[in-house]
């Protein structure tokens, strides 16, 4: 899961994501620690970014 490093290179605050996406604070900063979340909560988030799933959802880019 690349959420943080896709939130960060679009600038974006975690409470800015949280106002984009509808996701609450804790379930972004849980997805960030543990890797993985729900493929509803995905969606949101993807959509959110404007990233594809398996974007979001890849493995980091080298």
């Amino acid at each position: 899961m690349r959420l943080r490093e896709i939130r960060e290179s679009q600038n974006l605050s975690v409470p800015k994501l949280v106002e984009l996406s509808g996701v609450p604070r804790r379930t972004i900063q849980d997805i960030e620690k543990r890797g993985d979340c729900l493929v509803s909560t995905a969606l949101k988030l993807a959509k959110a970014l404007g990233v594809t799933l398996d974007e979001l959802c890849s493995e980091k880019q080298d």
